[in-house]
């Protein structure tokens, strides 16, 4: 193993620390009893406005004013009490407060003197103790050093005399921050305090080293106007090393933080309405619940081949069989076909299962699910995505399937079949196969026609009843069935269905698509003898739904490609080890 000068260098470091006498990968635990969170340094000098704003006559603008007049001269307020710039803000000495503010004191020089650590409020030593804390060593010039937690970042002040209690302790620590590297995990314990400028921070004085980092994390700087330099953003390494992505790239973090705020937020939505959380199989005997290619693999003590799911469909249907009136499903599938910006193999759905309802109560609630989560993830129903602004707030508009190629082509394919639909897909330029039977011809069409034009949330309902094997007959219209899919910004991210529970007309359907999957669909479904015989014991009217939960955040979080959403999206072998960026310390 080839090991590059800085490499080197940190490896000296690591046993220089030994030679200290401390274990740089110790074992026992390190308490942590506050966050870079709890009072950031934009909240606290929002607190510093707000105390100087209960001086009478002062509002929250002229209050910001003051503020910032103090921090711009480091709080040294007996050097400017008496400058031309201060005595414009016209505030008078003893001051006066509004009414039923108190105060221990009402002279102006005491007051605003006092501003500085009053602010602190109940973070102080004097009310809080000490605080603990642990993370990432992410730098340090002069006395100043920064700590990146899994919160954000903050400021320390390392004592240029030492860290510690006794004189020995003090010299160890002055040649261990010496030694310190970015990336190295530290924990310290002190007191929060502001400085001059109000840039909380706190005075350490204790420090436990928890851990050496051997290769050097990319340093991503940034000047005074906020511009970035050096940033880590090679798509390809950012993907295959998100753990260096996740501790360089704040919002990299945020992106994965509102991911977990949407299944939460859909989580207790479902809860509230006494739907069960459940799991199903991911190792399946038969590839069913979606038309989708499977990756197979072989259990070698079963001796029998298994699919990897590409849905969870039909045993969440077995479920409702079973009694339960409503279970649902956050889960991984896996579908064996091709890659893009909105495709991955190995993707995460939710799928949720309702009995006595159908698609038009379903399209109801998925309208106060998306508008609850979306409220709740960015604080508006409205939301930014590819320089459009999507509203979420339902209703949503409707459009059947026919009637929307008929909109976006002027072409009515209704009455259509198998032969003039090739036709017009031969007048549309829309390129087709043998192996593509009614159901495929019109899927083409729609994808190719119509999809790009569906930006604001809309449903796309009645589907053609070869383009859906599992839904229901519709109740009024020949040849169709009760469905719909979500579209946004011209991408599908929910599909449901009034549920087909009829166990005979379930066999005829599976038993066509076994004749298209002989045409050569690879797609097409395999006909599963258990899920029918689960039918044949009776199942209620029930509703479906399947939502993709990439897609979704990918919309919430302004995101234009999936492996952006994906902790660890799936790539190509690497040809040969990524390189650290060239960095210096």
């Amino acid at each position: 193993m080839q090991l590059s000068e800085q490499e080197i260098v940190r490896r000296e470091a690591l046993q220089a620390i030994r030679d200290l006498g401390i274990d740089p990968f110790p074992a026992a635990r390190f308490e942590v009893n506050y966050r870079s969170d709890e009072l950031t340094t934009p909240r606290y000098k929002q607190r510093l406005a707000a105390a100087i704003e209960k001086i009478k006559g002062v509002g929250p603008k002229k209050a910001e004013e003051i503020r910032d007049f103090l921090l711009a001269n480091k709080f040294r307020v007996n050097q400017v009490l008496e400058t031309p710039d201060f005595q414009a803000f016209g505030l008078s000495d003893p001051l006066v407060f509004d009414e039923g503010v108190e105060t221990e004191s009402t002279d102006l020089t005491e007051y605003l003197g006092g501003l500085r650590q009053a602010a602190i409020g109940e973070y102080s030593e004097e009310h809080r103790g000490k605080v603990s804390l642990a993370g990432r060593f992410m730098g340090q010039r002069g006395p100043f050093a920064k700590l990146q937690d899994g919160y954000g970042t903050i400021q320390l002040y390392i004592h240029k005399k030492g860290i510690g209690d006794d004189e020995e302790t003090k010299a160890r620590n002055i040649e261990l921050v010496k030694l310190l590297h970015i990336g190295d995990f530290i924990g310290i314990k002190g007191y929060l305090f502001a400085t001059q400028t109000g840039e909380v921070t706190i005075h350490v004085e204790e420090l436990t080293f928890l851990g050496k980092a051997l290769r050097n994390l990319p340093i991503v700087k940034r000047d005074k106007e906020g511009n970035v330099y050096d940033a880590f953003t090679d798509p390809e390494q950012r993907y295959r090393m998100r753990y260096v992505d996740l501790s360089v790239n704040p919002h990299v973090r945020d992106i994965f933080l509102k991911r977990s705020r949407i299944i939460t937020s859909m989580r207790s939505y479902f809860d509230a309405q006494g739907w069960l959380e459940v799991e199903t199989p991911v190792l399946q005997p038969v590839h069913g619940g979606a038309a989708a290619r499977p990756f197979k693999t072989h259990h070698n003590t079963l001796d029998m081949p298994l699919f990897l799911r590409i849905a969870n469909e039909l045993y969440l249907k077995r479920l409702i069989v079973g009694g339960f009136d409503g279970v649902y499903e956050f889960g991984k599938m896996f579908r064996n076909e091709g890659m893009d910006r909105t495709h991955n193999p190995e993707f995460t759905s939710m799928e949720i299962y309702v009995a006595y309802k159908d698609y038009v109560w379903m399209m109801e609630m998925v309208e106060q699910l998306l508008e609850k989560v979306a409220r709740e993830v960015t604080g508006d129903t409205k939301v930014e995505y590819e320089g459009k602004m999507i509203d979420f707030a339902g209703p949503y508009r409707r459009l059947s399937m026919y009637d929307s190629i008929k909109e976006y082509t002027g072409i009515d394919i209704s009455e259509m079949d198998e032969a003039g639909l090739r036709e017009v897909c031969k007048q549309l330029h829309i390129p087709v196969d043998n192996t593509m039977g009614k159901g495929k011809l019109v899927d083409e069409i729609f994808g190719e026609k119509v999809e790009a034009h569906l930006i604001q949330p809309t449903y796309i309902t009645d589907y053609p009843i070869e383009m859906t094997p599992l839904a229901k007959k519709h109740r009024s219209k020949a040849g169709l069935v009760e469905r719909f899919e979500l579209f946004v910004n011209g991408k599908e991210i929910a599909n449901a269905y009034s549920e087909l529970n009829d166990p005979i007309d379930q066999r005829e359907r599976f038993e066509e698509q076994l004749e298209l999957a002989k045409r050569g669909d690879e797609e097409a479904m395999a006909l599963d003898e258990d899920f029918l015989r689960a039918l044949e014991y009776g199942m209620p009217p029930t509703s479906g739904l399947g939502i993709g939960i990439d897609r979704l955040t990918m919309m919430l979080t302004n995101q234009h490609s999936i492996q952006e959403v994906l902790f660890f999206p799936q790539m190509k072998a690497e040809n040969k080890v990524v390189e650290d960026n060239p960095v210096e310390e």
